[in-house]
């Protein structure tokens, strides 16, 4: 098993660092600026400096409204807004003091940060399967890899990379890689390229349709599971990128089949 260690961040005050009504500080133009000033700076964005804001429909309030910043870690509005705008600035809010957080150098891939994250990983692992050495083809071995591949890189650039093993790894897709005797560094040197997009989403909705047909109601189960989880992170502040995944994947799958008995209430 291969153990991704929690990723810190910063989580809004009970009374917020800037109040409803206090609009002095325009966070979503201070967001864009932030990250296309690191982008000036040097910074290694794929998909450029652009912050992407996503309004979950609705006719009422709350509202709620989440935003992925390059590199891919996510944030959603944390408060009651009444509003639309008032949902995409509460966003902006907790993705700007987390993007702020993530400079200080204790959030950068080092040497000295990855020996800490490999130790922790090592401490987790159970059982005397190999799993918790550095080989070539155990989980820390290709965990190492792929922190040492991002060096340089802060946690919150590295985001995307981190969702796309979190996802394989909850999709069953790296315990079906291995069974096919691919090397887990082989399988990370090959995700390292490849975004986490609509055709990968599409591929993991298959795997959840076709576990629905051979086991009904499984999906529906794990879309519920899913929603408590975004929906507890996103109240508390937290990053959300692999819990939001995990939601539009399964909603895929559901849809795709129909929306029909698959939901559970």
């Amino acid at each position: 098993m291969m153990v991704y260690p929690e990723e810190p961040y910063w989580a809004p005050p009970v009374s917020g660092i800037y109040d409803d009504g206090d609009y002095r500080v325009n966070v979503v133009e201070a967001l864009q600026e932030f990250w296309q000033m690191k982008q000036s700076r040097g910074a290694e964005l794929k998909n450029g400096a652009l912050v992407i804001y996503e309004s979950v429909p609705s006719n009422s309030q709350p509202y709620i409204c989440y935003v992925t910043l390059p590199g891919g870690s996510c944030f959603g509005s944390f408060q009651n807004c009444p509003t639309k705008a008032e949902a995409r600035r509460s966003s902006a809010k907790i993705a700007l003091m987390n993007s702020v957080f993530n400079e200080h150098p204790s959030r950068r891939i080092s040497d000295d940060f990855i020996e800490k994250a490999v130790n922790e990983a090592r401490a987790s692992f159970k059982g005397g399967d190999g799993e918790g050495t550095d080989g070539p083809d155990t989980g820390i071995g290709a965990f190492r890899f792929m922190l040492e591949a991002n060096k340089g890189r802060t946690m919150l650039e590295f985001q995307e990379l981190m969702t796309v093993f979190q996802l394989l790894h909850w999709n069953g897709s790296l315990k079906a890689m291995r069974e096919r005797q691919c090397s887990r560094q082989e399988v990370v040197a090959h995700y390292s390229n490849r975004a986490l997009d609509d055709d990968m989403r599409a591929q993991m909705a298959l795997d959840w349709i076709a576990r629905e047909q051979e086991n009904p109601g499984v999906l529906g189960r794990e879309l519920a599971v899913a929603e408590r989880e975004l929906e507890t992170a996103r109240l508390a502040g937290r990053e959300l990128r692999f819990p939001k995944e995990k939601k539009d994947i399964l909603m895929l799958a559901h849809t795709q089949l129909g929306g029909g008995s698959t939901m559970t209430s």
